[in-house]
């Protein structure tokens, strides 16, 4: 039944962007000084998981290098890559070999002093989960170096900037806003009966299921996709020659925890710190997290950075807070 399992991937970036058409404008009318080999105007995109932003801002730019012969791009992913060296680090494999930098002993200076003494063709970097940084210098590094355009990924902008300090709330209030909404069924639909024509047998599944799937997903493209690549290796697993809608029940769940799953494992270790706590409680005020936090971690962060982490979890469906002032508390979303 499957035919290229690549397609079924979340990740996959598709020849063709569907409706995203007003979003891919204004990301293309941002990045287009490139083509003239002028830096490109900074773009933040902002939208609840699942919207498109990330398939979006990788699809733009490959268009880009279409249009220009010279072009150097990185996508660096900031749950991935969260301290100021780690993300120094992974634009610079972009421009060259990296094989004497080490980890240990490699100062993050020397990295930023590489970046700022590049000279090649147009870079344009791509931040995904922009919010997840440690290190805010990382973006004010990057502002200070003429060659490299930043497209900016994140959820929320009130989050976002909540956490930048003057200079970097200046800078980024003249950027290129583009905002995302979760998909509509019918447009998850067509998502995903593009991802049936390119990866599963003709006739593997019809409209009712896919309605199925996408109503199941609430909006969210990655729980879809998860749940059609779900359903159809139960479906191949069992030797059927289509995904009944029996099979579909069976894979709703299932897709929404290997999500969940995927999200939890990202997590940077402070992160994963809240959510083991939470999830050994079951549910507990915010006064009694930090405080088991603080006992659990070394160098435990602030309240305030405490209170945008447990909003990141909230954001990917892993945790639900629940109450307001002293009443509030937090429980892992079911």
């Amino acid at each position: 039944m499957i035919q290229d399992a690549r397609i079924l991937r979340d990740e996959f970036i598709p020849n063709e962007v569907g409706h995203r058409d007003s979003e891919m404008n204004a990301l293309t009318r941002a990045l287009d000084p490139v083509t003239r080999d002028e830096p490109a105007e900074t773009a933040l995109l902002f939208g609840p998981s699942g919207a498109g932003k990330t398939c979006l801002a990788r699809f733009a730019v490959d268009r880009l290098r279409e249009s220009v012969i010279d072009l150097t791009h990185q996508y660096v992913n900031c749950w991935q890559d969260y301290t100021r060296f780690r993300a120094l680090y992974r634009l610079l494999e972009a421009i060259g070999p990296t094989y004497d930098v080490h980890r240990q002993s490699t100062p993050t200076d020397e990295l930023l002093e590489r970046l700022e003494a590049y000279d090649g063709p147009p870079f344009v970097a791509i931040l995904d989960e922009v919010d997840q940084l440690e290190d805010e210098r990382v973006l004010y590094d990057l502002y200070r170096i003429p060659g490299i355009s930043m497209v900016l990924i994140a959820n929320r902008e009130p989050e976002l900037f909540a956490r930048l300090d003057e200079r970097l709330v200046s800078r980024l209030h003249g950027a290129t806003r583009i905002r995302f909404e979760k998909y509509a069924v019918d447009e998850l639909v067509s998502i995903l009966e593009d991802r049936v024509r390119w990866g599963l047998d003709d006739g593997a599944i019809d409209r009712d299921g896919l309605a199925r799937i996408a109503d199941a997903a609430a909006g969210d493209a990655r729980v879809a996709i998860t749940v059609l690549r779900n359903a159809a290796r139960r479906a191949e697993r069992d030797g059927a020659a289509t995904i009944t809608p029996a099979t579909i029940e069976a894979a709703i769940p299932a897709g929404r925890t290997a999500v969940q799953r995927k999200h939890v494992d990202q997590l940077t270790p402070h992160q994963r710190a809240l959510y083991g706590i939470v999830e050994e409680h079951g549910s507990i005020a915010p006064g009694d997290l930090y405080e088991a936090y603080a006992a659990r971690v070394d160098e435990p962060k602030t309240d305030r950075t405490v209170r945008n982490h447990l909003s990141k979890l909230a954001h990917y469906n892993l945790v639900v807070k629940e109450g307001e002032g002293r009443g509030r508390t937090y429980r892992l979303r079911d």
